[in-house]
Formats: C-alpha cells, structure tokens, sequence
C-alpha cells in the first residue's frame, strides 16, 4: 500500500477491531497490576494497531531478525499497549500480559530489550528520535 493509496473497508475494519483488543488488553493489565498510565496507552490503540497488523515488516518467530522493521517507544510508560500489541501479533503468549510489573516478569513498567519484539529499552523521555536515527544510519 503506498502512502497515498486509501485502506479498503475490510482492511480498516479489521484494525478497528485490533485497536478495541489493545485497549481492552492495555486496560485490563493496568487494572490488574494497580498501576500504570490509560490515557497515554488509549492514545495509541489506533497506530499501533495499523504499524502492527498492517504495516511492519516483523517476524515473532524470529524477533531478532536482521531486516525486521524497528518500532521505538520514546513514552516508555505505555508499555502495557505495546505489550497488547507484541502478544497479539505472537512475540509471546497472551497468558503473560496478566504479568504486568510483578516481580520475575518479563513486562516491566518500561519496556526492556529483554522482551521479545521489544527493539529500545526506554524510560526518558524524548530519548526515541535519537536512538531511531542512530539505527536506521547504522543498517
């Protein structure tokens, strides 16, 4: 799809309902762990419904695949909607959303390298733009 072409009706359907699973899946884990930031997580059900479901290049079989497309969190504290999205799309089982900043978990407050599909540890923010740029000039 070039940048200019518009999505068909099926294509925005499917991603209205994927945004609906990341906000309900962002909500339920920031409930469960009392603590986090909703309205930073709701902002972004709908971008990363369509990077993730339609746009990025990414294998969960392969998180640390060479040619894989990048995605940097710069507000890292909402990780929980970028958790949603990473178990929806495979990196790793819907079962540990339910872990979300308990100790021995591998989905922190901010999110951590360490997690598959996760490409930056990131915290600070506006951290992102530079940590993008010296990726894409890296290869």
């Amino acid at each position: 799809m070039s940048v200019i072409d518009m999505p068909s009706l099926e294509v925005v359907q499917d991603l209205t309902r994927w945004s609906r699973l990341l906000r309900y899946d962002a909500l339920r884990m920031i409930s469960m762990a009392n603590s986090g930031h909703p309205g930073g997580c709701m902002s972004m059900a709908d971008i990363l419904s369509c990077l993730y479901f339609h746009v990025l290049r990414v294998d969960p079989a392969r998180p640390d695949w060479p040619d894989r497309d990048r995605f940097i969190l710069s507000k890292g504290h909402c990780a929980p909607i970028l958790y949603a999205a990473l178990a929806r799309r495979g990196f790793f089982p819907l079962e540990h959303l339910k872990t979300l900043r308990q100790i021995g978990s591998d989905l922190h407050g901010h999110p951590d390298i360490r997690t598959p599909g996760v490409d930056m540890t990131s915290g600070c923010l506006g951290q992102g733009l530079s940590a993008a740029v010296g990726m894409a000039l890296a290869g």
